[in-house]
């Protein structure tokens, strides 16, 4: 079986059980309405690579796929209603997401803005209702824990205000570095974290997580960064070219597209011998850094 084979098996999987687990009230014409908003978003498909990630590394420990699953469909909940708010025209302005129309295209600056702090908040219920009803209180606590803190002001939506900050000003690097691990890897590196604290994994394995994700995170940037240039905005969903119109600076723009091609070539080797060492009972982690580094969507 190939790579994307097994990982459109595990995304359906997935996906399949997002209706039944979101469990909204949908009886007045006010519930409608936001449920439809919050459900158009969150189904509009994509890789699911943080839920698909979390999955895996509790499984890896031993987690039943259903104990760990309330926090994976959180985490793709936050990350949607990230994506909700980026796209609202005082952010990122675009109109397209996984090639359908965005979430405030369809229904409406007020009510995009709503559905994305609906899915943050009930990411949240979720989370607390799987730890109520779980024999394991602790690890659910620390792998919510984990979630949150990568989500909120000291984590994405920082990275978010430090993208507009740094805008502002004459970007270095190491600003790259900072406003991309926060943005992007702080959700990543929650994933495989929160996987691991679930599963009671031991203390230097969740901090190898933490190194991985920190590095996932900075090369899943910088591919994204290449395909805006040169992708295939049929394949990815998306319009590109859009760095290039927000005059966005990009991995590409500060160091070149080869240059950029070499740093993800490095990243790739050095998170694979991370990998190496943990020892894991699978190759998917592997395959799916792998998958990661070459892309095209």
């Amino acid at each position: 079986m190939t790579y994307e084979v097994e990982l459109r098996k595990r995304i359906d999987l997935f996906e399949k059980q997002i209706e039944t687990k979101l469990g909204l009230a949908k009886e007045t014409p006010a519930e409608k309405r936001i449920y439809e908003a919050m459900t158009y978003a969150l189904n509009a498909g994509g890789k699911r690579l943080r839920p698909i990630l979390l999955l895996e590394i509790a499984t890896q420990y031993d987690v039943p796929y259903e104990t760990a699953y309330p926090f994976a469909l959180a985490l793709e909940m936050i990350h949607t209603y990230s994506l909700i708010h980026d796209d609202l025209p005082c952010m990122d302005d675009d109109a397209l997401r996984r090639g359908k129309p965005t979430c405030h295209i369809k229904f409406g600056e007020a009510v995009a803005v709503l559905a994305g702090d609906g899915l943050l908040n009930y990411a949240s219920e979720i989370m607390l209702e799987a730890i109520i009803n779980q024999e394991f209180q602790r690890c659910g606590v620390l792998a919510m824990n984990a979630i949150l803190k990568a989500s909120g002001p000291s984590g994405m939506i920082l990275g978010q205000v430090a993208d507009m900050t740094y805008a502002e000003q004459n970007m270095r690097h190491i600003d790259l570095d900072y406003i991309n691990h926060l943005k992007t890897g702080k959700l990543l590196t929650a994933a495989l974290v929160a996987g691991a604290l679930l599963g009671n994994a031991p203390k230097c394995d969740v901090e190898k997580f933490k190194k991985i994700g920190e590095d996932v995170g900075l090369m899943f940037q910088m591919v994204d960064d290449l395909l805006d240039i040169k992708g295939n905005s049929e394949k990815m969903g998306k319009e590109t070219q859009m760095d290039q119109k927000n005059k966005k600076i990009t991995y590409p723009v500060l160091m070149g597209i080869l240059e950029t091609e070499t740093h993800i070539s490095t990243l790739k080797e050095t998170i694979l011998r991370q990998i190496e060492d943990l020892r894991l009972k699978s190759d998917f982690l592997v395959e799916t850094v792998k998958f990661l580094s070459v892309r095209e969507y």
